[in-house]
């Protein structure tokens, strides 16, 4: 028997070359989203399906799916010149389950040496296990001082 590449095989069967020509599309529109949008919200949100004439993005959180909805004009043209017609965007709020949820886009405030010590002192004056010490100790520790 002769070897076959993936695409002959995926081809030969109808439905693997509709779901191949689906995802094709789904890419295109994928890398026409990225390069619409800012690379901040490009990092977060991903197309996810196309279905009859309705395209849903997945958002990372509620603020990137608001900003995404504010561009829906802008890439419902994108999308009809990539040659895909669109009649509606879909935002969903759908977290990446493959992303660790502490490698955010947080990189860390600028703050002054006082600002930092209150930060700090205000952390370990809450309960421990409390979600805003959490967040302060958070932030106090990833702070960078001001120069």
């Amino acid at each position: 028997m002769r070897a076959r590449s993936l695409a002959n095989l995926m081809d030969a069967d109808s439905a693997l070359a509709g779901l191949t020509a689906h995802a094709g599309r789904l890419l295109r529109l994928q890398r026409a989203y990225e390069n619409a949008v800012p690379l901040a919200l490009a990092r977060y949100g991903r197309v996810a399906n196309l279905k009859l004439g309705k395209v849903v993005i997945h958002a990372e959180n509620g603020a990137v799916a608001a900003k995404i909805r504010q561009l829906a004009t802008r890439l419902t043209d994108v999308f009809c010149q990539c040659g895909v017609q669109v009649s509606e965007i879909q935002v969903k709020v759908q977290p990446d389950p493959t992303r660790d949820p502490n490698s955010g886009p947080f990189v860390g405030a600028t703050m002054d040496d006082g600002t930092k010590d209150g930060i700090s002192r205000l952390a370990e004056e809450l309960p421990e296990d409390s979600p805003l010490s959490i967040a302060l100790r958070r932030l106090a520790a990833t702070a960078r001082l001001k120069r």
